[in-house]
């Protein structure tokens, strides 16, 4: 199965439209203990340009540390998921919140374990990358 973070070279020339729905996915293997769905609405690996994309994760999936070279604007859609920088306090976010996490801010986000989360994250590419996957998050440091 091909990655569905796999970015292209750069964005479209010209207007695109993503219809709902349209090319969601299993999300890539190694970056959580259990799978998670993404849909990829933009994509690059040019310095400076955006990518985004909208993920569902079911009740208690958390994807692994990470952290973005310029940082990440998460926005809540639905659902009830928990975030955590390194070092902070695990916080419940709800749909409607919107999440920054500062260039190269380690940190979580997640579902919490009685709701699914689905939300959009916009972050901008540098070195030809929008994010560095760490380790898996404890188990027991998910709780708030």
């Amino acid at each position: 199965m091909s990655d569905p973070l796999a970015t292209t070279a750069g964005h479209p020339s010209t207007m695109t439209v993503r219809r709902a729905g349209e090319g969601i996915s299993a999300g890539p293997e190694g970056v959580a203990r259990d799978p998670f769905r993404v849909q990829i609405l933009l994509s690059s690996l040019t310095d400076g340009e955006m990518t985004a994309m909208r993920a569902f994760l079911p009740p208690g999936v958390v994807p692994h540390w990470h952290a973005h070279p310029r940082g990440q604007l998460l926005f809540v859609l639905d659902g009830i998921g928990l975030v955590r920088r390194e070092g902070g306090a695990v916080i419940e976010v709800r749909a409607g919140d919107s999440v920054w996490f500062a260039p190269d801010e380690r940190h979580w986000h997640g579902a919490s374990p009685s709701s699914p989360f689905s939300y959009l994250s916009v972050q901008p590419v540098q070195g030809g990358t929008a994010v560095r996957w760490m380790e898996p998050v404890e188990p027991e440091r998910v709780t708030t």
